[in-house]
């Protein structure tokens, strides 16, 4: 009996002791480089139909995104609407001029292409663009060593395609989601089912847990230091 009043009277000090100390676990903030981002990024602009659309959209959900431009696009006109996007966040990198197969051009040929685009980038805006969009992912090693700019390439939703309607090319946004992803879209006169995809697929990307980031904001993220003949379409820190 004795024994048995000990040990309750042990047991009950122990109960006493947990409930008088308490230990709080606090988790820990999340850190840059475990959240998961995406880039949004749109060839083939800038218009004052297509691209309006889009930074309107964009706009509408709080996010931003990579615009590679061409250069024989952009006049005073097209130009406002290229100024608004870097105003708003995003990022004008270079498309070419032209948007012909570089991969055929010379070397004298190749770097016309990108100069030209990218004094008109700099007429308009006043920052030289970093990273530069083959036309048609076309490229080779002699671009790579022409062209002092970082590649890029991305995920795409063939979104070019007339035929494939909004509902489609949202789910494929949805079904290619991975932390780290460029999305490779098109904001080309009339194509409005993309804006119309992305107006359906960010609120659920939100919900994913995605952030949407442009190109150079990715790179600093996932601490990736761009290397020379790459060409990029998913970041991720090994």
């Amino acid at each position: 009996m004795k024994r048995l009043l000990l040990t309750l009277a042990a047991a009950s000090m122990l109960v006493g002791c947990g409930q008088t100390k308490k230990t709080e676990v606090q988790e820990a903030p999340e850190s840059i480089e475990t959240q998961k981002m995406v880039a949004l990024s749109f060839d083939d602009g800038p218009n004052t139909t297509t691209t309006v659309h889009m930074l309107d959209m964009l706009q509408k959900h709080g996010v931003k995104g990579s615009f590679y431009v061409i250069g024989q696009n952009i006049n005073d006109e097209s130009a406002a609407i290229m100024k608004r996007a870097y105003e708003m966040g995003c990022d004008i990198q270079n498309h070419s001029f032209s948007h012909v197969d570089m991969t055929k051009l010379s070397e004298e040929e190749l770097k016309e292409e990108i100069q030209k685009t990218t004094d008109l980038i700099v007429k308009y805006i006043g920052v030289e663009p970093n990273y530069f969009r083959p036309p048609y992912i076309s490229h080779n090693q002699t671009m790579h060593e022409t062209i002092d700019l970082t590649f890029i390439s991305g995920a795409g939703i063939e979104d070019w395609v007339p035929s494939i309607d909004a509902q489609e090319r949202a789910k494929r946004i949805l079904d290619l989601a991975k932390d780290g992803l460029i999305y490779l879209l098109h904001d080309m006169p009339g194509n409005e089912a993309t804006v119309e995809a992305l107006d359906i697929a960010i609120p659920q990307l939100k919900e994913q847990g995605y952030q949407f980031v442009t190109v150079p904001e990715l790179f600093k993220a996932k601490n990736i230091t761009p290397e020379k003949g790459t060409i990029y379409t998913y970041l991720l820190k090994e």
